[in-house]
């Protein structure tokens, strides 16, 4: 369920009003008068909300989830559970979109006070000029604040933080000692889209994001909160200057990740797991516990726990180098170049 420090609920609504809203047919009339209040995936849906299945392979979470009301394709109608109302679309993801936007919508400062009158601040919280801090938001104890940094409604940072100038914060929650340089940007929405009956939509983005104890952000990074669960950052992990976790991204502790990394959403990356320059993560992959990406590296596989792995596509690195060897040997033999 969305975080009501940074999602208002704009619920209940009837079954029957989002299928006129997102253009779905209820599979049994009758059905339309039910309510829903939230939306949520399958394996966290209860009676009072609303879900989809968009792949078949997503059946089993189906019939086990306790979803009221799904919305799926007319092929997948009799996948729907005993009691699981189904509303029939050619674009399920893109008409859960839809009720996304109907049933939440996320909180915004509004007013002409900079500082929110609601915001809580903790003993010795230093506040540059042009800060701005929204309503229900919490500062720890000796947190300071950059210039120009704005902080959005709800969020909370621990005690001893340091915040650069021109640093952007919402839908978040910040442990102690983290420390977040300039331009950095935490919590703007992922890259979730789906394609709907007139085009390309997106995918509210209705998850947070968590920065544990002792955790660094480089300036200009971006770490996008979660679609549907949370983007979370291990204690104690440092990441470089301009890198790149996408949405629903699981960052073990002690975790190193130079310039330039590129994680794509929902990778998950074990305790100590390191990340030279430039490296970039498909989604979906783990990463294992010490496992370390070589500069450059394109990883598209699980990697186990311990292995290095460098090269594009990713591979064990010895692996890697024996290629690269047998090529320039090849390019360098008499006659190669003719």
């Amino acid at each position: 369920m969305p975080d009501p420090r940074f999602f208002e609920d704009l619920g209940p609504v009837t079954l029957a009003e989002l299928a006129s809203l997102t253009g779905a047919e209820l599979l049994a009339p009758d059905d339309g008068a039910r309510q829903v209040r939230a939306v949520a995936v399958l394996a966290s849906a209860q009676p009072d909300t609303i879900s989809f299945l968009s792949d078949r392979k997503h059946a089993d979470e189906l019939a086990s989830s306790k979803a009221g009301a799904v919305f799926l394709t007319q092929r997948d109608a009799d996948l729907a559970p005993e009691g699981c109302a189904a509303l029939i679309t050619p674009v399920p993801q893109a008409a859960y979109a839809g009720a996304a936007n109907r049933l939440h919508r996320p909180r915004r400062h509004l007013g002409d006070q900079a500082v929110s009158a609601d915001a809580v601040f903790e003993e010795d919280v230093v506040l540059a000029p042009g800060v701005v801090v929204g309503p229900g938001a919490r500062i720890g104890a000796r947190t300071l604040v950059g210039a120009n940094t704005v902080i959005g409604p709800g969020v909370t940072i621990g005690r001893d933080c340091v915040i650069g100038a021109n640093v952007t914060l919402g839908f978040a929650l910040l442990g102690d000692r983290v420390r977040i340089l300039a331009g950095a940007v935490i919590g703007e929405p992922g890259f979730g889209a789906a394609g709907g009956t007139k085009g390309v939509v997106d995918i509210p983005q209705l998850g947070r994001v968590i920065l544990q104890d002792g955790v660094t952000v480089g300036a200009n990074s971006c770490i996008d909160r979660g679609a549907f669960d949370d983007t979370s950052i291990g204690e104690n992990t440092k990441i470089d200057n301009l890198v790149q976790i996408a949405h629903n991204v699981r960052v073990g502790r002690n975790c190193v990740m130079a310039a330039h990394t590129g994680i794509s959403g929902s990778v998950t990356i074990g305790d100590g797991a390191a990340f030279g320059g430039r490296a970039g993560v498909a989604d979906h992959v783990s990463i294992g516990d010490g496992a370390q990406v070589a500069a450059a590296a394109g990883v598209f596989r699980d990697i186990p726990a311990g292995e290095t792995w460098g090269g594009f596509p990713g591979q064990p690195i010895r692996r890697w180098m024996r290629e690269v060897a047998w090529l320039s040997r090849s390019a360098n033999r008499k006659g190669a170049d003719k």
